[in-house]
């Protein structure tokens, strides 16, 4: 044998820590070079012999984007499992596939852009099929599992480097890139920041990406929230990867700096370390780089600690040790486990929300399964393409027999006439092939154009019959006899050519405008009307085809025929993933859509034993009283039909629980931009309505019985003891939810939160006993006062039971707390953000680079209440830190004004602060109270005697 000759760069020393080889590499680089790698696209250094690198690969429910993979349930289903071990195991699985993928496609990139934590406050959100629950600890729980999976287990060597999505306070699509989520620190320590906590300090996070939108006025892009909390919670470099084109926003859209360099410069500064602009062109970013360099808004140190992070997330990645690398060889693709895992989590997904004993469906029973979901396995904008395939009706012919399945999809059939008297006609297609979106892989989908190769459309006196559906909102597809969708190409004609609707623009979608006695045809991916000319039906800005809609069946009846057949009908309704409710795109309803109300009616009047089944990214508000039986899953991935059918089959008894509340209907919402989980009273933690369906709410075909609570409170936390036993006929599974409360508290806390949870599986007459180990801390909250976490002390009910309303057990403990103290208003005054109570307030940024201020939310007035201020032996005058213009009114304890501080003029901008002063005397401890008339900004209050 020989012996081992060490490689002659130490960064090529498998030997050698990370942290060494990461400093002997960068003192390699040129400074060029080190910019270079700054773009989402870093080129190779190949006088180093270092490869090309790319951040930033799509791997949320499997991996997306390049081609075929296994696709498992969409985020919000994996959050419906409560499961963080098979989730586990999903990012595992996924994992095993990015690497088996890469070896074969360098554009597969090891730098994953997952999961999502964004809470999902708001059901009306167009991503909300991206998140995992609307609680911060279930959604860390299942982001841990997630990225624990994706990061794989060995000690050193990662799998792939996962990032998190989307940093911060991000739950809108209406004006993402502009719009600002005013948060205060209650809800941001206690809710906002929370999820993500928990999950980098877990430690198998690589890094996160800012979101689009501002909080508290200041780009999340340009945060200091990266430096202040992220990356005090790990001792691990983190990658923060912008998003897509967030960087150039900053000027562009946000108008926040003036010029591109000042605003690369600020977010390199604030902490992003690869920057995501201008597809694979790096020109842009890097040009702004040098100029800011050269300008001095930067300094050769930010861009080193920049590429030293991405730099340590390669080096974890093995991409400098081929020969360590225990990942290298992965090959697990599409591999049986991987198949069974899909069913498996597609199974455990499932929520039964009502069943009055109409499921399990009985052996024999003649099923008709109607519904525009029926026959779909809709994939979402983060899918992989499909390698297997299954629809309700694909599952419920396999379990019970073709011969004892009837479908009727419910579309209405419809031929279009134009003025002429001619009908529309889809051409044959002649020898083109078929084609599946996306199946070759994209690194931006972007980007893919629609087909041309197929004919457009004609007119003749038959014409061709089309299947509409109204997707909610006047949104329409039209599909032909050989199920292509019709779709616009570059060149503007109309064609039968998507295999299904989709893209980041939807092509697919029309809308029929009144217009005299017939209808205009718009296509809302070109905001064009459909015209018919001598080459062919195409969009024009002129000349509008007036159409006559002449309909062959309306699709209740065809629903209503199949319904009545049968022993029982199965309706399955919910959404298309690319339509209504998507990113870019935020719904204005809970509400079934219309076509979809009248084919459940339908078939309900011809069938009352109906079952609903809800596939969909998100909640509806839908009535269940006439309906014996309702389920819900999230779009399932390639084994959503065998899994629905099995558990219509009781074959498994579902044991999905919901992750978000269900609301009754759309009053019960706060405004989408209303981050204030608190003091709107959002989400089961505060919301005092009843709800159509409560977090954690799901049914099982077993029944299961609680007792024997014990809770005992010690130094560092509580433990909290109670069995679950099954008291049904099957073996299944139960969500054991243990949650917790304030009795008595000082300030507004939840109704009730989630401390912990347990998915547990009891063979009938079985019982497990399970033990949580509540830390104190799950019992605090932000104190506004103190600036930290504290303990109040009092009472505290644990409660546990099957979902956040149906508590089985109570108990209390009284554990060592911390006394309030009041605020310390003569030596720290008062940061204005740091309120107990607002109303119409809205918080800004003080500066462009830190601090918080507040502001009428409309320019005209705004009110705020900060508790227990302390004056001491008393005080004589009030200062406050002003800007723009307008008055500040003091008073104490609700009484009479005691000070009116008002601006001269408006200062000179918004970050130009003034001081006001103003006699006021006060003495002891007061509730402070102000009042903010015209648009100004206050920073702080302070007081002097």
């Amino acid at each position: 044998m020989t012996a081992h000759t060490p490689p002659t760069e130490p960064f090529r020393d498998p030997r050698l820590p990370f942290a060494e080889r990461v400093d002997d590499l960068l003192g390699r680089l040129t400074l060029d070079e080190k910019i270079s790698l700054l773009h989402q696209f870093a080129p190779a250094v190949e006088r180093l012999g270092i490869a090309a690198f790319r951040t930033g690969q799509e791997a949320l429910h499997g991996v997306a984007w390049m081609g075929p993979a296994t696709v498992f349930p969409q985020a919000v289903g994996l959050g419906a499992t409560w499961n963080p071990e098979l989730v586990r195991r999903v990012g595992d699985a996924v994992s095993r596939e990015v690497r088996a993928m890469r070896a074969k496609d360098d554009r597969v990139g090891l730098n994953v852009w997952a999961p999502t934590v964004n809470l999902l406050r708001h059901p009306l959100w167009g991503r909300n099929e991206e998140g995992y629950s609307e609680d911060p600890r279930l959604t860390s729980a299942i982001a841990t599992a997630y990225t624990r999976g994706l990061r794989g287990d060995h000690p050193v060597y990662w799998r792939t480097a996962p990032v998190l999505k989307h940093w911060l306070a991000h739950n809108n699509e209406t004006d993402r890139a502009t719009s600002s989520s005013s948060v205060r620190p209650r809800v941001l320590h206690e809710y906002d920041l929370r999820a993500f906590r928990a999950t980098v300090e877990a430690g198998a996070v690589a890094g996160v990406m800012p979101a689009y939108n501002l909080v508290n006025g200041r780009p999340n892009h340009v945060s200091p929230h990266l430096r202040e909390h992220l990356r005090t919670w790990t001792g691990q470099e983190l990658l923060v990867c912008s998003d897509a084109g967030a960087p150039s926003n900053l000027v562009d859209a946000e108008h926040y700096f003036d010029t591109h360099e000042e605003a690369t410069a600020a977010a390199l500064v604030a902490g992003v370390d690869s920057f995501t602009d201008h597809g694979t062109d790096s020109s842009p970013i890097t040009g702004r780089l040098r100029r800011a360099l050269e300008r001095g808004l930067l300094t050769e140190a930010d861009v080193d600690t920049a590429v030293r992070r991405q730099l340590s997330v390669r080096f974890r990645l093995g991409e400098f040790d081929p020969r360590e690398d225990p990942h290298e060889a992965t090959a697990a693709f599409d591999t049986p486990e991987h198949r069974a895992l899909a069913q498996e989590a597609a199974e455990q997904a499932i929520v039964l929300l009502k069943n009055d004993g109409l499921l399990p469906l009985a052996a024999g029973t003649r099923v008709a399964v109607v519904g525009l979901l029926a026959d779909e396995c809709k994939l979402d904008w983060y899918s992989g393409t499909l390698l297997h395939r299954s629809t309700p009706l694909e599952g419920l012919y396999e379990r019970f027999g073709a011969e004892r399945v009837e479908f009727a999809e419910g579309v209405d059939r419809i031929r279009l006439r134009t003025a002429s008297g001619a009908f529309l006609r889809v051409p044959v297609a002649g020898d083109a092939a078929d084609e599946v979106r996306g199946a070759e892989g994209a690194l931006d989908p972007a980007l893919l154009a629609g087909r041309t190769d197929l004919p457009p459309l004609t007119t003749d006196a038959a014409g061709t019959e089309l299947a509409l559906v109204d997707w909610g909102g006047g949104v329409l597809t039209l599909r032909a006899p050989d199920g292509r969708y019709l779709s616009v190409a570059e060149d503007g004609y109309v064609r039968a050519a998507a295999d299904q609707p989709g893209g980041w623009v939807v092509q697919e979608t029309f809308a029929l405008e009144p217009h005299g006695d017939g209808h205009l045809l718009k296509h809302l991916g070109t905001g064009r009307h459909v015209c018919v000319s001598a080459d062919g039906v195409k969009v024009a800005d002129e000349d509008p085809e007036v159409f006559e809609l002449v309909v062959a069946e309306r699709g209740e009846e065809a629903v209503a025929r199949a319904a009545a057949r049968a022993d029982v009908v199965v309706v399955v309704a919910g959404n298309d993933p690319h339509l209504g409710g998507r990113e870019t795109e935020d719904r204005t309803t809970l509400r079934l859509p219309d076509h979809q109300e009248r084919l459940l009616r339908a078939a309900r009047a011809a069938n009352p034993a109906t079952v609903l089944a809800l596939v969909s990214a998100y909640p509806y508000a839908v009535d269940p009283a006439e309906l014996p039986a309702v389920l819900w899953t999230a779009h399932g991935g390639q084994a959503a039909g065998t899994a629905l059918a099995r558990v219509l089959a009781g074959d498994v008894s579902p044991a999905g629980r919901l992750p978000q509340t269900w609301y009754a209907s759309d009053a019960d919402l706060p405004g989408l931009l209303d981050y204030d989980v608190i003091g709107s009273r959002q989400t089961y933690l505060y919301f005092e309505g009843t709800p159509l369906f409560p977090f954690g709410h799901g049914l099982s075909y077993a029944s299961f019985a609680y007792d024997g609570l014990t809770a005992t409170a010690g130094e560092e936390g509580v433990r909290v003891s109670f069995s679950v036993t099954n008291t049904g006929p099957v073996t299944a599974d139960e969500v054991a939810q243990l949650y917790g409360r304030a009795v008595d508290p000082s300030r507004p806390r939840p109704r009730r939160e989630l401390l912990d949870h347990r998915r547990i599986t009891l063979a009938p007459g079985a019982t497990a006993r399970l033990t949580f180990d509540v830390p104190l801390s799950a019992l605090a909250f932000w104190d506004v006062a103190r600036e930290r976490w504290r303990v109040e002390p009092g009472a505290y009910e644990l409660l546990a039971g099957a979902s956040s309303e149906e508590i089985r057990l109570r108990a209390r403990v009284t554990p060592a707390g911390e006394p309030a103290l009041p605020r310390a208003a003569v030596t720290e005054g008062l940061a204005a953000a740091s309120f107990d109570e607002q109303r119409g307030i809205e918080i800004v940024d003080r500066t462009k680079v830190s601090g918080d201020a507040v502001t009428p939310a409309d320019g005209s007035s705004g009110e705020l209440v900060y508790r227990a201020c302390d004056f001491g032996t008393g005080v004589s005058g009030v200062t406050m830190e002003v800007a723009g213009g307008g008055t500040v009114e003091l008073s104490l304890d609700g009484g009479p004004v005691l000070a009116v501080l008002s601006t001269a003029a408006p200062t000179a901008g918004p970050y130009d602060y003034v001081p006001l002063v103003a006699a006021v005397a006060a003495a002891g401890v007061h509730d402070v109270h102000l009042a903010l008339r015209g648009p100004l900004r206050l920073a702080h209050v302070g007081f002097s005697g």
